[in-house]
């Protein structure tokens, strides 16, 4: 609530001196639906305080003994402490008038007792909810894609009011999986809560002011106004508050993400899940005679179509690259290849939840890594580009800093190579990658050293013996009936006596 001098001002800005209500509300850093209250306002009476209502009152003469009681608790052991049913035994066997019920006594005493052992009493917000409120939270999963097992993040939107709930998987948690994840789930139910409930997360909240006030992401602050939903922030530590998606991510971990789940396209997957959401809210609800699915009915009343004009999902920022033509995300930790004739550049990024895509200056994409995430230190090196480049100046492989990084099976099979030979033998490998991947050409390279192959010829051929089908035959048989034919040896002399009985040639 403002104070009457900062309604005052509020109102001379917009009737006195026209300003808009954005205006006002951006100079005075308040909410536009506070300002336009205030506008709006015609009923400038102090508020009549209402009488606040009392607690119990048939226990009223009885409650100064039961503080008094649970006051002398804190001087005696831990066990020796009043129960809430020694409580009321107590005041049945003292005072004979007394009538009063064991569930009043003790709704009584578990207030008194968390006054008097835990500071002031903490408040919490009301279990009942209204249609059309979502809350919103990560829960952790373990998935195989393509074989490979990631410890990854689901995102959780719930709806208490209905208790029905949707889930996205992700390789991790970040701003990029936030808001795929919900516009993934407005998109499908085709609409957007009118209020979600957010705790905390650095993701979103960059600072806690006192009075409650959260200063959060421009990025968050943008898909909040271009989507129009509330966003209501937790008090820190009281995860009860939202306890109905935490319980909704342990649900959907129980039943749709066990066994692990195994799948080729996570895309693929998580649109399955808003498929198996939707089937699961067939079931009862747990209070009211009522599916779940039939309850969400309320939920999308009270929500709101979805915007017209797409939000661009992807997170974009500028990076500097070393002298190999490489940058490095999440605090140092992720390592990602351009190209060596970007060394030392500046290049553009859109960030996915799964990918990293790097743009020139023309935002033309140059290569696109597989995000990496975790707080190991990885590597992301796309190879072709170096191969391209390295092919031209083979001179230069050695003192370029990329050969270092070489695999040890590579780096084996060019030592000793000329440079005419390790040119061609490095655009071979470029030509290979490009076909089928770096790991198609590497293990290529393993097959020749097995050979003892060592020229850019023989990769070629066991690179389509290995990977074009073509079957490789087996030694023919020489049956005994064949016979064994000498090898002639030709005498070039021979041909030169030949030569001179010809004669001299004619014009």
């Amino acid at each position: 609530m403002l104070t009457m001098e900062e309604i005052q001002d509020v109102r001379f800005r917009y009737f006195v001196k026209g300003e808009k209500i954005f205006h006002i509300a951006t100079e005075l850093k308040l909410d536009r639906k506070t300002v336009q209250k205030y506008v709006d306002m015609s009923d400038f009476n102090e508020p009549v305080v209402k009488p606040e209502k009392r607690f119990l009152p048939k226990l009223d003469p009885y409650k100064a003994t039961i503080d008094r009681w649970l006051e002398e608790d804190k001087k005696a052991p831990r066990k020796q402490r009043h129960t809430a049913r020694r409580v009321f035994n107590r005041l049945k066997a003292e005072f004979p008038e007394f009538n009063c019920s064991y569930r009043t006594v003790a709704s009584y005493y578990v207030i008194r007792r968390k006054e008097l052992f835990s500071g002031a009493a903490t408040g919490f917000l009301p279990l009942e909810h209204h249609p059309g409120e979502a809350q919103v939270d990560f829960g952790t999963a373990d998935y195989y894609e393509n074989g490979t097992r990631i410890s990854g993040k689901y995102l959780e939107v719930s709806f208490p009011y209905s208790n029905k709930g949707y889930l996205q998987l992700f390789p991790g948690e970040n701003m990029e999986c936030l808001l795929e994840g919900l516009d993934s789930i407005f998109r499908h139910i085709g609409a957007v809560p009118d209020e979600l409930w957010f705790d905390n997360a650095k993701t979103i909240v960059t600072k806690v002011i006192r009075g409650g006030k959260r200063e959060t992401t421009e990025r968050f602050d943008r898909f909040r106004e271009h989507y129009r939903f509330h966003a209501v922030f937790m008090n820190p530590g009281e995860g009860h508050e939202k306890g109905n998606v935490e319980n909704k991510v342990g649900y959907h971990r129980r039943n749709l993400l066990v066994p692990i789940p195994r799948f080729d396209s996570l895309v693929d997957f998580n649109r399955e899940l808003l498929t198996k959401c939707d089937s699961d809210a067939e079931r009862e609800h747990y209070r009211h005679n009522e599916t779940l699915a039939g309850l969400f009915l309320e939920d999308m009343k009270r929500s709101h179509g979805l915007p017209e004009i797409p939000f661009d999902l992807g997170g974009r920022r500028s990076v500097v690259t070393n002298n190999w033509g490489k940058f490095y995300l999440h605090k140092s930790m992720h390592e990602y290849s351009v190209s060596p004739k970007y060394a030392n550049m500046a290049v553009n990024l859109k960030m996915t939840s799964s990918f990293v895509i790097v743009l020139d200056e023309n935002y033309r994409e140059i290569v696109r890594h597989r995000r990496l995430y975790g707080d190991a230190k990885q590597q992301s090196m796309d190879w072709l580009p170096y191969l391209r480049q390295l092919s031209l100046r083979p001179r230069a492989l050695k003192y370029s800093g990329v050969y270092d990084l070489m695999p040890s099976d590579l780096k084996q099979f060019l030592e000793g190579l000329s440079n005419t030979e390790t040119g061609k033998v490095l655009k071979v490998l470029a030509e290979l990658t490009d076909r089928t991947g770096f790991d198609s050409a590497l293990h290529t390279i393993k097959e020749a050293l097995g050979y003892g192959a060592g020229d850019a010829e023989s990769l070629k051929n066991l690179y389509r013996r290995l990977y074009a089908d073509v079957p490789e035959l087996p030694p023919m048989a020489v049956g005994s009936s064949i016979p064994n034919v000498e090898p002639m040896h030709s005498n070039i002399s021979d041909y030169d006596v030949f030569l001179k009985k010809g004669g001299v040639a004619h014009a």
